[in-house]
This record gives structure tokens, sequence and C-alpha cells, in this order.
């Protein structure tokens, strides 16, 4: 079984961010369980004081970071606010820089809206310093500007339906190079990696 957490990155009630990622796991097939983070707006600031050594994360912190470590994958949809990442979800980012959780798991990165591309690169490029795996072919922008869809349309709709099928493929097929890469580096198997 196929493990893929996804992130929304916006906290707006029926955001087109969550519409897609709810589309992608009616469009998944039945090897991948895909299950949606629902706490990004639960997560505290960010405070390394509470994550030093000898520290104990906030039961939310550690509830986020128990959800990527049992991924195998992970899959974010995110709006752009003023040409950058939201910081609900770059705070939550900010919560794994110092575990082991996402180390070199793929991502994928949706962009429902063609006009936005400034966070997209920049969540890129935090995730690459990250040590994750970003796939450009698992990161499509998805021509969703102006249509007020939600996830059982977007499923529906046989181009964009395509392209999440591809994002799909695409996590898919990097998968075992992660589990193995991790598993070379003695780092924590997710809980799907026992039995394929």
């Amino acid at each position: 079984m196929l493990n893929i957490l996804t992130i929304s990155g916006s906290l707006r009630a029926r955001s087109s961010n969550t519409e897609v990622l709810s589309a992608v796991a009616l469009l998944a097939p039945e090897t991948t369980q895909v299950t949606m983070f629902s706490g990004l707006g639960e997560l505290p600031h960010f405070n390394p004081d509470l994550d030093g050594e000898g520290a104990t994360p906030p039961e939310a912190v550690g509830a986020f970071r128990l959800a990527v470590a049992r991924a195998d994958a992970i899959l974010i949809s995110s709006p752009e606010y003023a040409h950058g990442v939201p910081g609900a979800l770059k705070n939550a980012l900010d919560w794994l820089v110092s575990g082991t959780e996402i180390i070199y798991k793929p991502i994928g990165i949706l962009n429902p809206s063609p006009q936005s591309t400034y966070a997209q690169a920049q969540l890129a490029e935090t995730l690459r310093t990250m040590s994750t795996v970003v796939l450009e072919d698992g990161s499509p922008i998805l021509p969703l500007t102006g249509r007020r869809l939600n996830a059982a349309s977007i499923a529906a709709d046989t181009e964009l339906a395509m392209m999440l099928h591809q994002t799909l493929h695409a996590i898919e097929a990097a998968v075992p190079a992660s589990r193995q890469k991790r598993l070379d580096l003695q780092l924590p198997r997710s809980q799907s990696s026992n039995g394929g």
C-alpha cells in the first residue's frame, strides 16, 4: 500500500487547493491511500526553544510529524499570497526541519492558479533545502482560475483528471528509490513500507 499525505496550504473553507487534493483521493487507485492533514491551522508558531534538546514539542506538532513520518510521499497544493508561500504552510515546514520525517521523500506541488508562479518556485526551493525530492513531473500547474469546481467535478474533468493521474504516477514511480535511500541511511520507515 502506497501512503500519500496531502497538505492544503489554505485554511479557507472550500478552498480550491483543498478541493484539488480531495479530487486526488477520488482518483487514486485502491493500492494508494490518500490522507489529508487537516491540522495546519492548529500548529503553533515555530519556536526553536520548544524543539531543542530536552524540549517537548506541542501535541499538534507531534501529530503533524507522525503524519509525515507515516507517509511514503507528500502532495501539497497551495495558494500564493503577496508572491509568497502562505505563512501557515511555511510554519508547518519549519517544524519539520530538525527531524528526519520528510528527508528524501517524494513531494508533488500542485498549483491551481496559472498566474501564481512565485509561491510554487519558493516552496520547491524550501523543500529541496530540506532534502526532499521535488517531482517536476508531479508538480503541474492546473487551469482552475475562474472555475468554481468541487472535488467531484475536478475528478470528472478529463484534462484535470489526466494531470492528477500523471502526478500520482510520478509519485508511485519515485517511492521505491526513496524507501531504499532512507533504508540505506537507516532513517525510520513509513508504516506503509512494511509489506509493499
